[in-house]
């Protein structure tokens, strides 16, 4: 090194040394404004940081206008010094709404409040900033599972805070790291799918989004993974319903999501609703406190869900009054409660430490994490809206990012004899009851908490019959049904295609969220089954678009259909996405998150046990095995094909200390430019816990293809993919011989301790 290079990194090491030494004086002067807070705060003011209310209970919507009343405001907020608030009333508002009513609270907060501690606003913008009039609306995190593309994930993140951030908000409700692994439960939409490692995948691409490297900066939001834990998984399918989760498969499917996100440094958790195994998580101390605490290492805040705190008296029973369920609920260790419409919380948490049943150190350090967070995104220096955020409102690339998410999201499922795409001379039918919906589109948490009020939609965006049209001109409508139960023009539909090549049914779901989701039965309801029926005896091709946030179940009717789509809800731009699959603008490249089930009482994941498809036969005595659902997990289709070839591995030994390398070329065969996703699946052949037949421990989706392009993609197998919760409920990965399953291909290596 000569003496210039040397002079240049002493010069280098000096500017390092005081970026540092400034960083950890910054900590050190927050930390201190912090305790000097605390020191100074009534229990009432602590309290009351510890108190999050919804803004209905301060706020009428009259007509477009919204109105704060001010003396309720100033109850909770100066009287009973409430911190924080949430949400909206009943449906979204302006940019303009949002800054008048932030700041407005804010000024009374900051001129008339004692200790002038910043107000922290929160929002479920859960697949984009939906409840901002004008936002980005992305598809739901089931369908962003679907792409298999990291990058969409973290930019649906980055647009999402982007525009939370311009619309004076700083703390996102998102996103759900749950595994959706029961087809009944109505949040599945909003879960990255079955399979735990690609939640976590996706999970932390969507915070690093959210988050970024500097909650300051006017891009980025708080985020919140919830719902911890288990909350996916209830015994009946039902929202909000009581789960049993051994805890061996508590570990091993639903919490590496959240614990790779606490690695991650995600600022915030919210908590199940529901019960595990008879125990509210909400009143859990081993959940809260010995897992997320203790063993997770979680620093930050815990926040309860919707009224579920008093919800341990009224609907778990488990406390026999209001005041009891808070006194289990913050000893088992919840920091913020989402109270959400009265002052209750507050009045018995006082009066619990002032009886001195919960000790006032316990309300510092709850309040010491809710201060820390204030701090972390900048309320302290500018506690109104930050003007310099609005300009990443609405920008034109935005369109194209949802747009990109929709239809890369788009899974083929079935195109018998290459049906899709069409020509755009064909004349074409277009019937059902999502062919001119817009909230079948958008689903749950879109400008409303049901998503179904059309009237707050861009007059502009397309439905799926409109997109069409704008591509074809040859093409009618009829409605035929409704999503639930009536006709609407059954025999219509059938008569007008009759004078069509083509018929294209828009079937699924209507949007629904939380509980009003609840169903009985997992079919696709009986009437929109009856119109594929009617449709099939005009003996034209019909080619199925689900929109839908699970997958309804359509054995009786799949075989009368040509092609199938699915399109999960996928957002603003699903309409335009979804005709540029049929006429082939776009090669769909999108693979399934879930396991597409067969029958509505059979929802077997595709990382089940091997007992799991045993069928035991009496006479003659013999074991089959079986496992035929609709469609597999990571099943989707392409216009072009794709050829795997010179798979190589690095070693076929592998070694906690010395990972195994994978190389495989990818090939575009077709005729099509397009994308294909490579997954990597292991099998453990024996292990002292029974084995799942297999399970997913890569993936990685290459760039558009061209015909004949091929592209190489490497992959890195570790010890601890490999690994697995033994029974003493730590991670091991046993001695032995596992299979390496790469498409149809399979290689045995060997884990040597």
């Amino acid at each position: 090194m000569n003496s210039n290079e040397k002079t240049y990194l002493k010069t280098f090491l000096s500017v390092v040394l005081v970026f540092v030494l400034q960083l950890d004086l910054l900590a050190q002067s927050e930390e201190k404004k912090i305790e000097d807070l605390i020191n100074q705060m009534t229990i009432e003011e602590k309290v009351g940081q510890m108190t999050n209310i919804a803004i209905g209970m301060i706020l009428e919507e009259k007509g477009d206008a919204i109105v704060l009343d001010y003396p309720k405001l100033r109850n909770v907020l100066i009287k009973n010094n409430v911190g924080s608030f949430q949400n909206v009333n009943n449906h979204a508002y302006t940019l303009k709404q949002w800054h008048e009513m932030i700041n407005e609270i804010q000024k009374i907060n900051m001129e008339e409040s004692r200790l002038k501690i910043p107000m922290l606003y929160a929002i479920d913008a859960v697949h984009g900033a939906n409840y901002t009039i004008g936002s980005t609306i992305f598809p739901h995190n089931l369908g962003i599972a679907a792409t298999r593309n990291l990058e969409i994930a973290k930019l649906s993140g980055e647009v999402t805070a982007k525009e939370v951030r311009a619309s004076g908000i700083r703390y996102n409700f998102s996103p759900v790291l749950d595994a959706g692994r029961h087809p009944l439960w109505p949040r599945i939409a909003e879960t990255f799918g079955e399979d735990i490692y690609l939640v976590k995948q996706m999970g932390l691409s969507v915070i690093e989004g959210y988050e970024g490297k500097n909650l300051k900066d006017v891009s980025h939001v708080a985020s919140c993974m919830k719902h911890f834990l288990g909350y996916s998984v209830p015994n009946s399918g039902k929202d909000r319903a009581p789960a049993y989760i051994p805890e061996i498969m508590l570990r091993e499917y639903f919490l590496p999501s959240f614990k790779a996100a606490v690695d991650a440094g995600a600022r915030t958790v919210m908590i199940n609703s529901g019960e595990i195994n008879g125990e509210p998580v909400h009143a859990s101390k081993y959940l809260l406190t010995t897992v997320l605490r203790d063993e997770l290492g979680f620093k930050g805040v815990i926040i309860s869900d919707w009224e579920d705190v008093k919800k341990l008296s009224t609907r778990h029973h488990v406390a026999s009054s209001y005041k009891e369920a808070v006194f289990q609920s913050v000893q088992a260790g919840i920091d913020l409660c989402i109270v959400p419409m009265d002052m209750d919380f507050s009045t018995y948490l006082v009066e619990l430490v002032k009886e001195k049943k919960i000790s006032e150190e316990k309300i510092n350090a709850s309040v010491r994490r809710i201060l820390k967070m204030k701090f972390d995104v900048g309320l302290f220096d500018q506690p109104y809206v930050e003007m310099e955020a609005v300009k990443n409102f609405g920008l034109p690339e935005y369109k194209k990012a949802a747009y990109d998410a929709a239809s890369e999201s788009i899974t083929l499922l079935k195109n018998d004899a290459g049906i899709l795409p069409l020509a755009k001379n064909k004349k074409i039918l277009v019937t059902g009851p999502g062919a001119k919906s817009l909230t079948t589109l958008h689903g749950a948490w879109t400008y409303t908490w049901q998503g179904t009020k059309e009237e707050f939609f861009a007059k502009d965006q397309p439905t799926i019959f409109t997109a069409i049209k704008s591509k074809n001109k040859n093409v009618v409508y009829q409605k035929g049904t409704d999503f639930t139960s009536n006709d609407l023009g059954i025999a219509k539909s059938v008569e007008m295609a009759k004078g069509a090549d083509y018929i294209v049914v828009c079937l699924g779901e209507d949007a629904y969220a939380e509980t009003p989701g609840n169903i009985e039965d997992l079919a696709l309801p009986e009437i929109q089954q009856r119109l594929v029926k009617a449709l099939s005896k005009t003996k034209k091709p019909i080619i199925a678009v689900l929109t839908q946030g699970r997958t309804r179940v359509i054995r009786e009717i799949e075989p009368l259909l040509s092609s199938i789509i699915m399109a999960y809800w996928p957002g603003s731009e699903g309409g335009n996405a979804i005709a540029d699959v049929i006429f082939g603008d776009v090669n769909p490249s999108g693979k399934l998150p879930v396991t597409y089930p067969r029958y509505s009482g059979s929802f077997t994941t595709y990382d089940h046990k091997f007992l799991e498809e045993a069928v035991e036969q009496v006479q003659p005595y013999k074991y089959s095995f079986e496992f035929n659902p609709q469609y597999e997990f990571g099943h989707g289709l392409s216009y072009t094909t794709f050829s795997n070839s010179d798979l190589k591995f690095s070693s076929d030994t592998l070694t906690c200390e010395k990972s195994i390398i994978i190389k495989v070329r990818v090939t575009n065969t077709g005729k099509k430019a397009g994308k294909e996703t490579i997954e990597i699946y292991s099998a453990d052949l024996v292990a002292s816990i029974t084995p799942s037949v297999k399970r997913l421990r890569k993936f990685q989706k290459t760039s558009l293809l061209a015909p004949g392009e091929t592209k190489e993609l490497e992959f890195t197998i570790t010890s601890e993919d490999l690994a697995f919760i033994g029974k003493d409920l730590k991670m091991v990965t046993e001695e032995g011989e596992f299979d390496i399953i790469i498409g149809k291909e399979k290689k045995r290596i060997f884990y040597k301790n």
